[in-house]
């Protein structure tokens, strides 16, 4: 039993050494294919990239999805702080800071650089109000409005100030450039799979008289489909370690730029990578993209060779 296992094994290392020795004989034709799949995957996973990283986005700039909540004047300061606490308890808010008419009307001091005339009023028009912050997996369009009209509904409230159209555009592009995500996926998925596949048939019409005498001495289609899988396998991986390549010279790029756009929405932003998990996710989807194209294309053009009497 032990030897027949080490003779799989045995055959396997072989044939998956003869493929890796016959793309290293052949530089230039197997850069060429890689940079063609490594491409193709790098689009799909970039768009993917964007799209999480802009979800992340609307929850790192979370200062740009408060919203004010304005209380009637001659509110107690107690009420507004006994709502405060029980706001704080519900799911989806992230913190809740009171601010009181007279801190209002300090930092609109301040804000305005009419201090001196403002000093002058004798009374404090402003109102006691409260700064929310949602959660930032609960800054969609439905949560945040839920959260609007919890508040809204206490009748000391006399003012919700959110503007939810933003929210709603931003949901609205994330959710279309996620289904875009998905179309580029199945047709690059599409163009892998034909380019492993056309440079497949290619080696086994350049492999034809081999192929012939190896089946003509009673070599199975299992054996001779091995190193081709192997093939198919090889390019997959090397194009998805250079579409992680292409992916961190293209965010490096980046970061600079988009850490100063956030800024300006007062926000810190810094983009996220494949990581070790992206990275091996991409890695296997080549891998998978790879075989799955050697062993369709095998087992349509293998078939139609068979040694000549």
């Amino acid at each position: 039993m032990s030897g027949a296992v080490s003779s799989y094994a045995t055959r396997h290392l072989q044939a998956l050494f003869g493929a890796l020795g016959r793309l290293v004989r052949a530089p230039l034709a197997t850069l060429l294919t890689l940079i063609v799949i490594g491409v193709a995957l790098a689009l799909p996973a970039g768009l993917g990239l964007l799209v999480n990283n802009l979800r992340s986005a609307s929850g790192d700039l979370s200062n740009a999805l408060d919203f004010t909540v304005h209380f009637k004047l001659g509110t107690p300061v107690e009420k507004v702080e006994l709502l405060a606490k029980s706001a704080r308890e519900r799911s989806g808010v992230q913190s809740v800071t009171v601010k009181t008419a007279d801190d209002a009307l300090q930092e609109f001091k301040q804000a305005s650089g009419f201090g001196d005339a403002l000093s002058a009023l004798t009374d404090n028009p402003l109102p006691h109000h409260l700064v929310v912050r949602p959660r930032p997996d609960a800054s969609g369009p439905t949560e945040v409005e839920n959260l609007r009209r919890y508040f809204a509904a206490f009748p000391e409230v006399d003012l919700v100030q959110l503007d939810l159209d933003w929210v709603r555009r931003l949901h609205s592009l994330l959710d279309v450039l996620k289904r875009f995500f998905w179309v580029v996926v199945s047709v690059l998925g599409l163009g892998v799979l034909a380019v492993i596949g056309n440079t497949i048939r290619l080696e086994i019409q350049h492999r034809r008289q081999e192929i012939e005498v190896t089946k003509l001495v009673g070599g199975s289609n299992a054996f001779v489909r091995r190193p081709f899988l192997y093939t198919g396998l090889f390019y997959g991986l090397g194009g998805a370690l250079l579409a992680g390549l292409i992916l961190l010279g293209g965010m490096a790029y980046l970061e600079r730029a988009i850490g100063d756009l956030s800024a300006q929405y007062g926000g810190h932003f810094s983009m996220e990578g494949l990581g070790g998990r992206g990275l091996g996710i991409l890695l296997g989807v080549g891998a998978g993209l790879g075989w799955f194209g050697a062993l369709v294309s095998t087992g349509r053009h293998l078939r139609a060779i068979e040694p000549r009497a």
